[in-house]
């Protein structure tokens, strides 16, 4: 029998400030099952308002994430010089090289 392997500690932050952690284990591997779940639990936390982030990424998940090209916007990375969890910057429709 495998034993219980801790993938990731997803952690989502909704108005308000309530906070709940969650740990994703398993006993086989993660597969790109995981990095679905993930990227739909931080869809729908964005758009309940919140925020969500990952710790404690085994190095499976991590590598699923930047195969996947979902490492910043799931994996909770800051892009270059931003905060983590911080806002995006937004897109003017008007400006030909946004």
């Amino acid at each position: 029998m495998a034993s219980v392997v801790p993938w990731v500690r997803v952690v989502v932050v909704q108005p308000g400030e309530s906070r709940r952690d969650v740990l994703l284990v398993g006993d086989e591997a993660p597969d790109l099952e995981v990095i679905d779940r993930l990227a739909r639990l931080q869809l729908s936390a964005r758009r309940a308002g919140g925020r969500m982030r990952l710790e404690d990424i085994c190095p499976a998940v991590a590598g699923l994430l930047e195969f996947s090209g979902l490492s910043r916007e799931v994996g909770g990375q800051a892009e270059g010089g931003e905060e983590a969890l911080g806002v995006e910057e937004g897109v003017d429709g008007r400006d030909p090289i946004s």
